[in-house]
């Protein structure tokens, strides 16, 4: 315990706490002696950098034992039923394996704000194989993940405020029944818009013409 609390840049009393608080799982026991690794570490940084960004113990706690009560992947993520997002169980190992160097404490937390990872018992779920698998190749290609990430929480914005504009449209206009029949209209056009849209910006400039 002190090893870890040292690692950690705590003190003993403050990891007694969390521990009692259920912030970070059990060591491991052989006997008498109380065995941590790298996963309780990863933890505690976690931890650490959710109450740099203003999140309370009690809210962290409360967090940790939503997604240890053992509920279903679906409910833990509030999704609703159907979605085309396939949530994805990931070990810290593999999660690190994605993206290279880049799962600092910081990105844990901004991707926890965003709610893109969950934690369940000792694994992670991110809520979309496709935003995992962009979001990786993002970073293969030299995007570092912080950015990724800032970025993504300037798409939901925008994402947001498009999902209110088709369903207050669809609303005025159409059945509540049929708002999950028609919501692939909604997609098909965001999806048109954006690919114009990324035509228009990566089209080659002409070159200026000079004046006689």
């Amino acid at each position: 315990m002190e090893e870890l609390a040292a690692a950690a840049g705590i003190t003993v009393r403050t990891l007694r706490f969390y521990r009692e608080r259920g912030l970070i799982p059990p060591p491991r026991r052989e006997g008498r002696i109380a065995w941590y690794d790298e996963q309780h570490l990863a933890r505690l940084r976690t931890i650490a950098a959710l109450l740099e960004r203003g999140h309370t113990l009690n809210g962290i706690a409360d967090l940790t034992t939503a997604f240890e009560s053992g509920r279903n992947v679906r409910e833990v993520l509030a999704l609703p039923a159907p979605s085309e997002e396939e949530p994805v169980r990931l070990t810290p190992e593999e999660l690190a394996d994605h993206f290279a160097g880049e799962v600092t404490p910081e990105n844990l937390a901004a991707a926890l704000d965003l709610g893109y990872l969950v934690t369940d018992g000792e694994e992670i779920i991110h809520i979309s194989r496709r935003l995992l698998d962009v979001s990786a190749a993002l970073v293969r290609e030299g995007v570092p993940l912080a950015e990724v990430l800032t970025a993504g929480a300037r798409v939901r914005e925008h994402a947001d405020a498009l999902a209110e504009l088709f369903t207050d449209l669809l609303r005025t206009h159409t059945a509540e029944s049929d708002l999950w029949r028609l919501r692939p209209l909604a997609k098909s056009v965001v999806e048109a818009e954006l690919s114009m849209a990324l035509d228009r910006r990566l089209r080659p400039t002409p070159p200026e013409t000079q004046a006689p």
